[in-house]
C-alpha cells in the first residue's frame, strides 16, 4: 500500500474533490485519479462515490478513513523518532472560525505561524455559521459554543468571559441599572436567539431567574452588536475579547459588574476524532493556544 495514495485519499475525503486534493499535494488531476484507482484496486474495495458534481465516501471508505489517518500519523511519528524524513509541515491546513474572532485574534498571529511553517499553506473560512467540519473538509474549526457531535474532539483554548456594556452617553441619558431586573426598562442589544440573560451575584452561587430582555436591535454577528452598543443604542452582552479596546479607551463601560453572567462558553479548537492527531493540526493548536491564552488573560 502506497503511503502517498493514502495521503491523497485522506485529502479527498476532506475536500470532496480529487483535483483540489491533488493540487494540494502537488500532483495533476489525472495522476490523482490514477492514484485513487490504484488504492481501490489494492484494497479490492470502492472508497469513493464519483459523479460529475460530487465526490463522497462509500460506507467502506468512511470506515477506512480513520485507519488511513492513523497510518499516516504513525509513519510521520516513526520517522520523527528516528530523525528521518522531512519533518517540516507541508500541504494545506483548512480552518473555519467565527468571523469576528478570526479577524481580531486569529489573523494578527497568522504571520508568525506561517513564518514558523514555510512549507504549509492555510485556507481560512471566517463565518458565524456553525460549519460541518467533516462534510466541509476542514482540518480544524474554532468555536465559542459547546461541542455537540461525538465524532469530533475539542480542546479548550481559552475562557470566553462575557460582560454587559454600554456607552457613557447611554448611561448618562437613561441611567445605569443596579439590578438585573432593571434591564427590563432598557434597550438591550442581542444576538439572534440569545434574549434570555441569566445572572448570579458575585460571591453568591445562587442562579437568578432568567430575564427575557427586549430591544430594537439584534444581529447575528458579535461585532455588529458591539458596534450598535458603541453607537449608544443600548446595553449589550460582549465577550471581553471583542470589547477590550473600547473598554480600555472608555468608549464602553461595564454595567452590572456585581452580577456575573451565567455562561459556560469558551474558545474551542474542534477537529475530527482520530487516535493520532495530524502534525499540522497539533502545530496549529499548540501555537494558537499559547497566544490566545496570553492575549485573553491580559483582558481579564
Amino acid at each position: 500500500m502506497d503511503i502517498e495514495h493514502l495521503r491523497l485519499f485522506v485529502r479527498v475525503a476532506k475536500t470532496h474533490n480529487i483535483s483540489q486534493a491533488g493540487q494540494e499535494l502537488g500532483i495533476s488531476p489525472a495522476v490523482a485519479s490514477s492514484h485513487i484507482n490504484k488504492l481501490e484496486a489494492n484494497l479490492a474495495i470502492r472508497l469513493l462515490h464519483r459523479t460529475t458534481r460530487k465526490i463522497s465516501l462509500t460506507e467502506d471508505g468512511a470506515g477506512f478513513l480513520p485507519h488511513a489517518e492513523d497510518i499516516l500519523a504513525s509513519v510521520e511519528a516513526a520517522q520523527a523518532s528516528l530523525g528521518l524524513g522531512d519533518n517540516t509541515l507541508s500541504g494545506t491546513l483548512r480552518i473555519a472560525a467565527p468571523a469576528s474572532f478570526g479577524r481580531i485574534h486569529l489573523m494578527p498571529a497568522m504571520k508568525g505561524f506561517l513564518q514558523a511553517n514555510p512549507n504549509l499553506s492555510v485556507d481560512c473560512r471566517f463565518t458565524d455559521n456553525i460549519v460541518d467540519v467533516v462534510e466541509g473538509g476542514f482540518d480544524i474549526a474554532i468555536r465559542n459554543a459547546k461541542l455537540k457531535s461525538s465524532s469530533l474532539v475539542a480542546r479548550k483554548l481559552a475562557d470566553d468571559h462575557r460582560i454587559l456594556c454600554a456607552t457613557p452617553e447611554y448611561i448618562a441619558t437613561y441611567g445605569e441599572p443596579t439590578l438585573p431586573t432593571a434591564l427590563l426598562e432598557h434597550q438591550c442589544l442581542t444576538l439572534i436567539g440569545q434574549d434570555l440573560w441569566q445572572f448570579s451575584a458575585n460571591n453568591d452561587n445562587r442562579i437568578q431567574k432568567p430575564i427575557k430582555v427586549q430591544g430594537r436591535f439584534r444581529a447575528d454577528n458579535g461585532e455588529s452588536v458591539r458596534d450598535a452598543c458603541l453607537q449608544g443604542l443600548g446595553i449589550a452582552i460582549c465577550s471581553k475579547w471583542i470589547a477590550y479596546e473600547h473598554l480600555q479607551s472608555g468608549a464602553l463601560r461595564q454595567v452590572l459588574s456585581d452580577y456575573e453572567l451565567v455562561s459556560d462558553t469558551a474558545i474551542w479548537a474542534i477537529y475530527p476524532s482520530s487516535r493520532q492527531l495530524a502534525p499540522k493540526v497539533r502545530a496549529f493548536i499548540d501555537y494558537f493556544a499559547e497566544r490566545f491564552e496570553e492575549r485573553l488573560q491580559d483582558m481579564s
